[in-house]
């Protein structure tokens, strides 16, 4: 994951690029009080939305509204990236509802929270991925 929120020049503005893999969602199933959008840039995903199952593939854009229960989870046979922004503001809630859907992929809490320390509590810190390894040249180069 490659984050920009909270940068100085842009306080209120947060923008983010996910990878998921096949079966990995991106978070746990929530609502919250800012508006978020997405795209898709390359891959195929499932959205999870209002209780809605969605696939989604490289392009699709999403919008969700203050209050929008959603998640997306990898699909297919390999990473999907996703481009995701939204509003950034002081003070912002977040609600983790119980979602039969989102627990079957789990991508849920069993439990509903507004708490996002208690929705991961149980969750291991997602480590970096390793630096790619340098190109090689081809000779003549």
């Amino acid at each position: 994951m490659t984050s920009f929120e909270g940068q100085a020049r842009f306080p209120q503005y947060g923008i983010n690029l996910r990878v998921i893999g096949p079966g990995q969602p991106n978070c746990h199933y929530h609502a919250e009080s800012n508006q978020e959008d997405f795209l898709v840039l390359s891959g195929r995903c499932r959205l999870l939305i209002e209780e809605q199952e969605i696939p989604l593939k490289a392009w699709d854009f999403v919008h969700c509204p203050p209050w929008t229960n959603h998640v997306f989870v990898g699909a297919g046979r390999g990473p999907c990236v996703i481009l995701m922004t939204g509003t950034r503001l002081p003070h912002e809630k977040v609600h983790y509802p119980r979602s039969p859907l989102a627990l079957k992929y789990h991508a849920g809490v069993e439990v509903p929270t507004d708490s996002p320390r208690v929705s991961y509590a149980n969750v291991e810190p997602r480590k970096p991925a390793p630096p790619p390894a340098p190109f090689a040249r081809a000779k003549g180069q």
